[in-house]
């Protein structure tokens, strides 16, 4: 697995193709996130803005290679284990998103709620963190299910992923939304509620998502 991982981190610096959904999260990052805003509002932020990255960089990383590509790498390791490798990678690169946007937060953001009560620092970034964590498992789930060998023409995927991606961030029965909502509301009165169990419904789903996609890809090939 981890030479597939190197070959996948390959693929996808060699690419380019990661460079839309980075400038896109730190667009989001730079319009969302005010120098001197609370901190709590600026965790929330920049966490929903990882749900869109995490899918766009799942497509990109299950459909780097081409046909042929695919099939040999697929005969060597074996197709689920090839789709994993794919999928993990594009978590990886997500969660080196999440650390930069919550160290963003931390160094512009002011540690006081919107009425201007104190938040202590670090559990305000454990739950940011948290967050983002959840956003991004959510976006990872979305991604395996909308793109190969799910569903196979980009004239569905995309469309079908961007509009999983907006419902599940606006959603209230969405775990990405429930973290994301606990720190907002968190910020109008300096409370901090660490979203353990969005993260951990988030996991679950993705976990079950990728198992799914993993599984289809040996029926495929």
């Amino acid at each position: 697995m981890i030479a597939l991982l190197r070959y996948q981190a390959a693929l996808l610096i060699g690419s380019h193709r990661w460079l839309p959904p980075v400038i896109l999260y730190a667009a989001w990052l730079a319009i969302g996130v005010q120098s001197g805003g609370p901190i709590l509002d600026g965790f929330g932020y920049a966490a929903g803005g990882l749900l869109p990255a995490a899918v766009w960089l799942t497509r990109v990383c299950v459909t780097n290679e081409p046909p042929a590509a695919r099939n040999c790498t697929a005969a060597a390791a074996g197709p689920g284990r090839a789709h994993l490798a794919g999928v993990l990678t594009a978590v990886c690169t997500t969660v080196l998103l999440a650390l930069i946007g919550t160290a963003v937060v931390l160094l512009i953001s002011d540690p006081h709620s919107t009425d201007h009560q104190a938040v202590p620092v670090a559990p305000a970034a454990l739950a940011g963190l948290l967050a983002a964590l959840a956003c991004l498992l959510m976006g990872t789930a979305i991604g395996a299910l909308s793109n190969w060998p799910v569903l196979r023409s980009p004239g569905w995927s995309i469309p079908v992923g961007t509009l999983a991606a907006l419902l599940l961030l606006v959603l209230g029965a969405s775990p990405a939304n429930a973290a994301i909502s606990d720190l907002v509301t968190g910020s109008l009165h300096g409370t901090i509620t660490t979203p353990w169990l969005p993260l951990a419904g988030t996991a679950l789903i993705a976990a079950a998502a990728t198992a799914a996609a993993c599984a289809l890809s040996s029926r495929r090939g």
